[in-house]
């Protein structure tokens, strides 16, 4: 089979690295891709909109398209492959507001009966700050839209609460109770009835240690099956993908792709902050890491997932000045010898070598028999890796080492 990836990060680039060892596979590309993403052949497309993704699956007899990123899937890239018998990856554009819209999501999971934290809906931050506390604080304070995992932000007051209504994207805003437990990310893959569930990830949304500092797109993340019990999956699985499923079938958008559950394991069980339309990054990474069987497999024709029990980790390095603006162009160093598997995020040739290109540069990815080891191997591999400004989070895993 001939595969496109769709998106350029370390999520994209860690599905072209499981994807190419399928063999299943004859060909991976990706559009555009990023310069660590061999053997996949990197194809730039004119411009990132779904005519000119179809274009480059048209030409290239692409048999099987997986979109990484959520804009194309909320621009409808689904929906126009579909309608020319192409072969996709993603939910359609309606079934997409999951993401689209975080006021679509909490209305829906309402209708749905997946439980939630309690919200109020108002159009606009000004709206917003007179109500900021009417759950107590801390408050969760959410925009509306797409916001690259940057669009939410917890007050601890109403000082505070107005600071930052200020800095989220114009538009509709949610005021959220705070709720209380250890955050989990649960992804499932989905064909609009059921759902073939991967591991438990855990994200690090936070800039700094200690979950201090602004949110980010993810700082690093870790995949251990010690996360959710037996029992917790099914929970996860029967009060929240399932019911998810139903509903958007009851409304006429059968959900297809990867649906990912941000969760709160509370004290009642699993409730679900967020939905997103796609794999998580930098979930992805330790996920395709620790991934036994053969992703292209379930992709096409729905074949069970097998996992290797060690647990993997995957640190995220970031560039001078992210989450704020990146600095760019600084030479990075280390890559080839640090003795770990590396997903490319923000980088591009430069004269000279590989240099910084983004936000989230790379994505260090290691295993290990158990997760203190899994840690270890990981960060002995950033180590080695340097550039100008390059900073990282050092307690990636830290929360899990209580499981252990």
């Amino acid at each position: 089979m001939k595969v496109m990836v769709i998106g350029s990060g370390g999520r994209e680039h860690a599905m072209v690295w499981k994807l190419s060892q399928s063999s299943l596979c004859s060909k991976v590309y990706a559009a555009p891709g990023n310069p660590g993403m061999a053997p996949a052949e990197r194809i730039q497309p004119p411009r990132s909109d779904p005519e000119s993704f179809l274009r480059i699956a048209q030409e290239r007899e692409v048999d099987l398209t997986v979109v990484g990123p959520e804009a194309p899937l909320v621009d409808g890239v689904v929906d126009l492959f579909q309608a020319r018998g192409r072969r996709i990856v993603g939910p359609t554009a309606r079934a997409a507001q999951l993401e689209g819209s975080k006021v679509f999501a909490k209305r829906f999971m309402e209708r749905a009966g997946v439980p939630t934290a309690r919200f109020l809906v108002f159009d606009s931050a000004e709206e917003a700050c007179q109500s900021a506390g009417a759950f107590g604080f801390p408050a969760v304070l959410k925009a509306d839209g797409l916001a690259a995992g940057k669009g939410v932000i917890i007050a601890g007051d109403d000082r505070e609460a107005a600071e930052a209504l200020q800095r989220l994207p114009k538009g509709r805003v949610l005021v959220e109770e705070c709720l209380t437990g250890e955050e989990v990310s649960f992804i499932a893959f989905c064909d609009g009835d059921t759902a073939i569930p991967f591991e438990p990830t855990q994200d690090h949304k936070r800039v700094f240690d200690d979950d201090r500092g602004p949110n980010t797109g993810g700082m690093g993340a870790y995949c251990d099956p010690r996360i959710l019990s037996d029992e917790d999956r099914r929970r996860v699985m029967d009060r929240i993908i399932q019911p998810t499923l139903d509903q958007m079938r009851r409304e006429g958008a059968p959900f297809t792709g990867f649906l990912y559950a941000g969760l709160m394991m509370t004290a009642d069980g699993p409730k679900a902050l967020e939905f997103n339309v796609r794999l998580g990054d930098p979930e992805a990474q330790p996920l395709m890491y620790r991934m036994k069987s053969d992703f292209l497999a379930t992709l096409a024709e729905g074949a069970p997932m097998e996992w290797r029990p060690d647990p993997a980790v995957c640190v995220v390095l970031a560039a001078a000045g992210y989450p704020g603006t990146p600095r760019t162009g600084d030479p990075i160093t280390g890559i080839d010898a640090c003795g770990a598997t590396v997903f490319h995020a923000g980088t591009r040739a430069g004269a000279n070598g590989l240099v910084t290109g983004g936000g989230r540069v790379l994505g260090v990815t290691a295993s290990g028999p158990d997760l203190p080891s899994a840690i270890a191997n990981t960060y002995a591999a950033v180590e080695k890796i340097h550039f100008e400004g390059m900073h990282y989070r050092r307690d990636i895993g830290r929360k899990g080492l209580r499981r252990w």
